[in-house]
């Protein structure tokens, strides 16, 4: 039979690995009675393990939430696995950076050698995306507001800043936002509530770092459907113009000289199709036609326009405008 302080160490990590035990078959993969269990049930619960007795048929044992946080037991991957989010916490813009470093060193502080090795092996960079000056981070207790209110499906309250200060009639402040909170996302270092703004009757994508909520929130909601189902499209395809769905909302194809293993590194979501050792039809989106036209151009190569017509207007609007350029440029003697 085991020591007792490893037979805990084993009971609670089963208990860690599976909401429901029955008491049974815990004793059976302890190789305890059933007395020695409920004596190390009891153990558990003193060092402030919350273990439940479940009733029932079978009768058992459940790892519930407590009011206070005990000690916490992983495997090798658990924990190599917390220690690299710890590690690339920087990167997320949530504000949460030294609370993450202090975590990590007790977390490393705890790991047996061979683990602390593979830790201290392995280097990671967070990088942020790059950007003309920094950006601003989320306040934790903002992302938590935000957070508890997408969850109660209460109406939120909050005032937004906006992108660039506008003036207002007699320093007057604009009056408070009130949404119906659906999702709170974390994209490229950045926070954003998705929520049904309930005075323009319209989806709205607001940027978490510059939200303060206002309280209380308000009533409870039947949440809408998001257009499309799909949080991830939906936000992506505000970012690039379109209603929502994901796509961009301007869309062409065209015929580069260029062979396809030299295109398709750098068309990210576009489309390419080998037409021959040097010929490759290529289709890709953008915000709009006049951007379209310039993505093509960027491959440095002779193009031959698919469609749609759309496209070719903007191509010609495009040299129009290129010819202009040069027009304009004083020449050189």
């Amino acid at each position: 039979m085991q020591k007792t302080s490893a037979r805990l160490l084993s009971l609670l990590s089963l208990l860690q690995a599976r909401r429901d035990w029955p008491g049974a078959v815990l004793a059976e993969r302890l190789d305890v009675s059933a007395r020695t269990l409920r004596r190390d049930v009891d153990r558990l619960r003193e060092l402030g393990y919350p273990v439940r007795a479940v009733k029932g048929p079978d009768g058992g044992y459940r790892l519930d939430a407590g009011t206070r946080l005990p000690p916490l037991l992983f495997d090798d991957e658990q924990a190599v696995a917390l220690a690299v989010a710890l590690r690339t916490a920087a990167a997320t813009g949530a504000g949460i950076e030294d609370g993450a470093e202090r975590a990590l060193t007790t977390l490393r502080q705890l790991m047996p050698a061979r683990l602390r090795h593979r830790i201290d092996a392995l280097e990671i960079t967070s990088v942020a995306r790059s950007a003309p000056r920094p950006q601003p981070q989320a306040d934790t207790g903002v992302l938590m507001a935000l957070s508890s209110a997408v969850q109660a499906r209460e109406v939120l309250r909050f005032d937004h800043a906006p992108a660039r200060a506008t003036a207002t009639a007699a320093g007057e402040a604009p009056p408070p936002r009130r949404v119906e909170p659906h999702h709170l996302v974390a994209r490229g270092g950045r926070w954003y509530l998705v929520a049904w703004d309930l005075d323009r009757e319209d989806w709205r994508v607001f940027r978490a770092d510059r939200i303060t909520p206002r309280t209380p929130t308000g009533p409870r909601f039947t949440p809408r459907e998001l257009p499309g189902g799909d949080v991830a499209a939906f936000l992506t395809g505000r970012f690039r113009g379109s209603d929502g769905c994901g796509d961009w909302p301007c869309r062409g194809t065209a015929v580069l000289r260029l062979p396809a293993s030299a295109v398709s590194p750098h068309a990210a979501d576009g489309t390419v199709e080998e037409l021959g050792p040097d010929r490759c039809r290529l289709t890709m989106g953008a915000w709009s036609w006049p951007s379209l036209a310039a993505a093509f151009c960027l491959y440095d190569a002779d193009i031959e326009v698919v469609g749609p017509p759309a496209l070719e207007e903007a191509f010609a609007g495009l040299a129009d405008r290129c010819a202009g350029a040069v027009a304009k440029r004083p020449r050189r003697r």
